[in-house]
């Protein structure tokens, strides 16, 4: 077998570990609840066990590992490994998920923000391959974005990852919960869907999506303002990056794919200053793998 590392997406609500070579192959996996609210403690106790049952599945020795990758939401402190997220991790927040890691391991383990995870394995496996500028919006428990440019995540000032979710689409919006009004992230992710949803007796995002489809109009009005944010959003990326392709996953973003590639393919059509067909929009094609093949890839040569 080729080198292995072991990649980790940490989700809202899941948690998936893989065994992961430097082709992007995934040779064991499991998947468990992230359950934030039973406190870290309970969650990483669940982790630990989760990688050393995918590393027996896998028949591969701890010791001959590359690494952990783990994908989180931020914000957090690569360097303490501190999880700072009390908004889609509550109660993990300002606990230390790498030193422990670490010490029953014995391997190096790094953070990587989840969108950049997600990119990584797209960019590795997926469908960034090959690309030299390459934009990624995932639209699920939160609101993601990275951006790939000559072969490498995109990070800021002091190496942080920029919060494309946080894009401010319309300034009269509802609240933010980094502060602001009318951001990405507010109107379309899936807990804002729900929110706005549950005014009109809509059980979750889901409901929302199905009532829609049924022709409910303050249903269809919720997913209008969410496809409307996305292009609104789309356009300023586009303008900023010019991006070869976009990328559409998460959850949300997968399931409901061509209603999000259509808004953000009518904000590409209106990019008049961007170059005629040089932009494409595309799902992203390792579903729920992206992060845990990009985190796992992060520790690997090829990466």
């Amino acid at each position: 077998m080729s080198p292995c590392a072991l990649g980790v997406d940490i989700g809202g609500t899941k948690i998936a570990v893989g065994a992961v070579d430097a082709s992007g192959a995934v040779h064991a996996r499991r998947t468990i609840a992230t359950d934030a609210e039973a406190g870290f403690d309970a969650g990483l106790e669940r982790l630990t066990r989760a990688i050393d049952e995918t590393l027996a599945e896998a028949s591969i020795d701890v010791g001959t590992l590359s690494g952990i990758g783990l994908g989180c939401p931020g914000p957090f402190d690569e360097a303490s490994g501190r999880i700072e997220n009390f908004y889609t991790l509550p109660g993990w927040e300002g606990n230390d998920i790498v030193s422990p890691l670490v010490a029953r391991f014995d391997t190096p383990v790094r953070l990587i923000n989840d969108a950049d995870a997600a990119l990584l394995g797209e960019a590795l496996a997926g469908a960034a391959r090959g690309a030299r500028v390459a934009l990624m919006l995932t639209i699920g428990t939160g609101l993601g974005g990275a951006a790939l440019i000559d072969g490498a995540i995109l990070s800021g000032a002091a190496n942080e990852h920029p919060e494309i979710g946080h894009v401010i689409v319309d300034p009269t919006g509802p609240e933010c919960y980094c502060g602001s009004r009318g951001c990405l992230e507010a109107l379309a992710a899936g807990p804002a869907l729900a929110r706005a949803g549950a005014e009109f007796g809509y059980a979750d995002a889901e409901a929302v999506f199905a009532a829609a489809e049924a022709g409910a109009e303050p249903a269809r009005a919720i997913i209008v303002r969410s496809t409307d944010a996305m292009e609104t959003a789309v356009w300023s990326l586009v303008h900023t990056l010019l991006p070869e392709v976009i990328l559409i996953g998460g959850g949300i973003g997968e399931r409901h794919f061509p209603l999000y590639r259509e808004a953000a393919e009518r904000a590409v059509a209106r990019a008049v200053l961007a170059p005629a067909g040089a932009i494409r929009v595309v799902k992203a094609a390792l579903g729920n793998d992206a992060g845990m093949v990009g985190a796992a890839a992060l520790m690997l040569d090829r990466a």
